[in-house]
């Protein structure tokens, strides 16, 4: 029988215990720490997920200090607001909400974010870190998939790993993890001339490429574990990147779309806010 990781419960429990942590260490809520999202424009999406980010920040008893910019917004305007927060010792942590309108560039704004604030992990620094196996800030989907792969005891030193999907965001990022907690790692992406061999020698299978049901039964070897990170609307409800009725029975884990990694990515946003505002007052 496949194993469903149930991502919504797991988060629920690290975010009750980050509220806890944010009690304990800054017990004044004048001073609680601040995430400061930065929303530019009226994208739905990005504003349905800034909101999440933000109704989870309160509730773990830290302070939103949202920005909200207009698509308008010029390149120098932005990185003033990115250079004000960095300057700001309330902000404990930015995250720039993409993608951004047309014609910025996320990557040079995204720079502008101080190592100890890149509550997101995406800075070159913390990229940096992340591959020295420094201590640093990860980015949270990641650090998620390896809590998620964690509480269920799923074997990571020694296992063979494959991730689908080379983005900043994920795939990269997943890869270095991997390899820090010593997996031997192959990372797949649209220049993989055989997918289907580069995936089935997976013991965990990361899936992260934004192509809704990519990968089937076929890729899969029996008993891993497919941690699936896609997220599609369509007409019938949510789906994955996974076709994950074939791997019923076939798989041993498998994170269900939704209540699987989605859930995680928030949890650890929250990890990460609250790590950087203990750091930022032990002065590291």
């Amino acid at each position: 029988m496949t194993i469903k990781i149930d991502g919504a419960n797991l988060a629920r429990q690290i975010r009750a215990r980050v509220a806890d942590e944010a009690a304990r260490h800054f017990p004044d809520p004048a001073t609680a720490p601040g995430l400061a999202t930065i929303l530019v424009g009226d994208d739905p999406a990005s504003a349905v997920y800034v909101a999440g980010k933000r109704r989870a920040v309160v509730q773990a008893g830290m302070r939103d200090m949202h920005r909200s910019l207009p698509a308008t917004a010029t390149q120098a305007r932005i990185a003033e607001v990115i250079d004000e927060l960095a300057e700001d010792p309330e902000v404990a942590g930015i995250l720039l909400q993409l993608p951004l309108p047309a014609g910025l560039d996320a990557r040079s704004l995204i720079e502008r974010i101080p190592p100890g604030k890149d509550v997101d992990g995406l800075t070159t620094a913390s990229a940096g870190l992340l591959a020295r196996d420094q201590h640093g800030l990860r980015p949270c989907t990641p650090s998620g998939i390896i809590e998620l792969l964690d509480s269920q005891s799923i074997t990571i030193e020694g296992s063979q790993a494959c991730v689908v999907g080379r983005s900043d965001l994920v795939g990269r990022p997943m890869g270095q993890m991997l390899v820090n907690r010593d997996a031997t790692v192959t990372v797949a992406h649209k220049g993989t001339r055989d997918l289907i061999s580069a995936t089935r020698q997976a013991d965990i299978l990361v899936v992260a490429t934004g192509v809704r049901h990519l990968i089937g039964r076929e890729h899969v070897k029996p008993g891993a574990a497919v941690i699936d990170v896609g997220i599609h609307r369509t007409p019938h409800g949510l789906t994955g990147d996974v076709r994950a009725e074939e791997l019923d029975g076939f798989a041993k884990f498998i994170t269900p779309v939704p209540g699987g990694v989605g859930p995680m990515t928030i949890a650890m946003l929250m990890v990460n806010t609250i790590e950087a505002a203990r750091w930022a007052a032990q002065g590291a």
